[in-house]
């Protein structure tokens, strides 16, 4: 056997975008902006917090339609001194909300979530509690080295004198267009005279820009404690909202610890519940781990089947009992052991496509943002943030110039399920902010946006790195494969012949332009060096510091 995966594929695929490579520093995201505010604060002496928080300030702006400070996310933070946290930020249910608050549209599966109405999916009553400009201004304080109002600055410059619209952003306003007319502050903004914005044009965000200002002033207090959570308790009340004053005052974040997984000799960290994650990621490598992924090849039938069948495990898996630590029991214990994953795989026939079970018992929107930084220092983060659906719940809040979070479509509103609502409950996600060590070093660092597509998708992008010895940039840009155990999404790349190849072993395949959103990654090699990639999924854009400062004594003179 050689040791390019290309001979032995059967879905070939050439990347469209180049990595970069820095010493001092990288910092990848999904805008180029974003990226360079964070690189910013790495030039100005900070470390991969403060570039973080930098870049996440500046997404909300030129992003807006991913992330936004109503809204929530996770962040997986390493320490120069090797340790690994999570930061969870994720939102909440309002403590008004009721198990049969909204009523489920009749005839629903049981993993759609949709409401008579539409009434957690767009509008006021679709906003669950925010987490993310707490998480944020806390983790800054916490592990950062540069004040709020220093590594917010980029953002409030872009949204003062506004940025040039891409091509993608120009898409996402036409995909949500249709509800976002409803509401008049928001159409003013993206939609002005009832037409999307185009590429290249102005985007200036006068009124967020005042809102920013003020939290650069007074930190997360202006919202949860503060006159911008007055604005938006009020917002609420008049509108039919379930957001109230104690919702913002008794908000938490939370600290957790990885699930840890070896897979082959690696160790990967992913998130611990409520997000789903990190549990089932661990699962899939168990499994997986009894077959000899390389020899089988990337992109033919016979991996992506394999693939197939452990993500419908997972998924049946994640639904029976994934869900807030705090309010269900979730066996992680079980659900991440290798007899488990033993149990699971010699019921596994390689050959047909299966229905799949839980094998547990107990009693989200897939428009998200991720970035990456790292520091020469040894501080990594990799974090996951969102307002979930396109542009949230498709209105924006006069007088803070935000669009806020759906995150209540993530919650079943029939009542009974580990999903199901509960007050205080925080949302269950797939959110991959996830670390590979080999020999306690760690190797690589990546995540991606994409709802239920996520931990899928890392999941291939650790198997293309490990099984198949991608390149960073192969591996995130490399076509992707998607079920929960319906349809079987494939990306375009993966051929006729293999996708016929799959429908005969039983798979009901349809071919999809993207599966999941922009990935993008940091690698870190032995000599210190770090290579940042992003994908074409995105507008995703590496940025790395190298050179520094001169040496010692060296003086310029002329004679």
């Amino acid at each position: 056997m050689t040791g390019n995966w290309r001979d032995r594929t059967a879905t070939a695929f050439d990347c469209l975008k180049r990595p970069a490579s820095g010493s001092r520093g990288m910092v990848v995201s999904n805008h180029p902006l974003a990226s360079a505010a964070g690189a910013e604060m790495l030039a100005a002496g900070g470390n991969a917090v403060d570039a973080a928080i930098a870049t996440l300030f500046a997404l909300t702006v030129v992003e807006p339609m991913m992330v936004g400070i109503i809204g929530g996310g996770m962040a997986h933070i390493r320490s120069s001194d090797g340790s690994h946290r999570f930061i969870d930020g994720q939102s909440t249910v309002p403590l008004s909300v009721r198990p049969d608050t909204y009523r489920s549209k009749p005839g629903s599966a049981h993993d759609v979530f949709d409401t008579v109405g539409d009434e957690n999916l767009a509008g006021p009553k679709a906003v669950a509690t925010p987490g993310s400009l707490k998480a944020w201004c806390e983790t800054l304080r916490r592990f950062g080295t540069m004040s709020l109002a220093d590594v917010m600055q980029p953002a409030i410059k872009h949204a003062s004198r506004g940025f040039a619209a891409t091509p993608y952003l120009h898409e996402c306003i036409v995909d949500g267009s249709r509800e976002m007319l409803k509401d008049k502050a928001i159409s003013a903004l993206y939609l002005p005279n009832g037409k999307p914005l185009n590429a290249g044009d102005r985007v200036v965000q006068a009124e967020y820009a005042e809102t920013l200002t003020y939290i650069s002033r007074h930190g997360e207090a202006a919202l949860y404690h503060g006159p911008l959570g007055e604005i938006l308790v009020d917002y609420m009340t008049a509108n039919g909202g379930f957001i109230a004053r104690k919702d913002l005052t008794s908000y938490k974040t939370v600290e957790r610890f990885p699930v840890r997984a070896d897979y082959r000799g690696w160790e990967i960290l992913g998130p611990p519940p409520p997000a789903a994650s990190g549990v089932h990621i661990a699962q899939m490598l168990n499994i997986l781990e009894g077959y000899d992924i390389a020899a089988l090849g990337f992109g033919t039938a016979e991996t992506i089947h394999l693939l197939a069948e452990v993500l419908k495990i997972a998924f049946a898996d994640r639904a029976a009992a994934s869900g807030d630590p705090d309010f269900i029991n979730v066996p992680v214990e079980r659900l991440t052991s290798k007899d488990y994953a033993n149990e699971r795989r010699r019921a596994i026939d390689c050959t047909r496509a299966q229905r799949w079970g839980a094998g547990v018992q107990q009693l989200e929107g897939a428009h998200t943002t991720h970035m990456t930084a790292a520091d020469a220092m040894g501080n990594v983060v990799a974090t996951t943030q969102t307002i979930n659906n396109l542009f949230g719940a498709k209105f924006l809040i006069p007088g803070l110039g935000a669009v806020p979070n759906n995150y209540m479509n993530l919650y079943d509103p029939r009542p009974g399920h580990a999903l199901s609502l509960a007050p205080g409950k925080r949302v269950t996600t797939s959110m991959s902010p996830v670390m590979a060590l080999r020999h306690g070093k760690l190797v690589y660092a990546l995540g991606l946006p994409g709802g239920k597509r996520i931990f899928p998708s890392a999941l291939q992008a650790l198997i293309n790195l490990i099984d198949h010895g991608m390149s960073l940039q192969e591996a995130v840009e490399a076509p992707r494969i998607w079920t929960e155990g319906n349809a079987l999404e494939v990306e375009l790349a993966v051929p006729d012949g293999v996708r016929e190849r799959l429908r005969s072993m039983g798979h009901e395949v349809v071919a999809v332009p993207t599966v999941a959103g922009g990935m993008n990654a940091i690698q870190f090699h032995d000599d210190g060096l770090l290579t940042g990639a992003a994908c074409w999924r995105a507008d995703g854009t590496p940025i790395g510091l190298a050179g520094g400062l001169a040496r010692t004594g060296v003086r310029f003179g002329l004679a």
